[in-house]
């Protein structure tokens, strides 16, 4: 037996369901597609520790001069 809570949960799954299936058609009306992205969790503990291991690596490297010179100049970039 359902309860009036599970009934109103229910209700609020049912009403956000058919608010996302709006909002897809509306968008592919308008010539958009969804597309779902993976990237990198940077909370972890993981990902801190490799880019921690490089970081290392590009600093030893004999292009460090380089790669840092390269960084700075596209860091000035100004995008309008």
């Amino acid at each position: 037996m359902s309860t009036s809570l599970e009934k109103k949960s229910d209700e609020a799954k049912r009403r956000a369901r058919e608010k996302a299936r709006a909002y897809r058609e509306r968008m592919r009306a308008k010539g958009m597609r969804p597309v779902q992205l993976w990237i990198p969790d940077t909370r972890t503990p993981e990902f801190a520790e490799r880019a921690r291991e490089e970081m290392l690596a590009i600093a030893a490297s004999e292009q460090e001069a380089d790669d840092q010179a390269f960084i700075d100049a596209v860091s000035e970039l100004k995008f309008e």
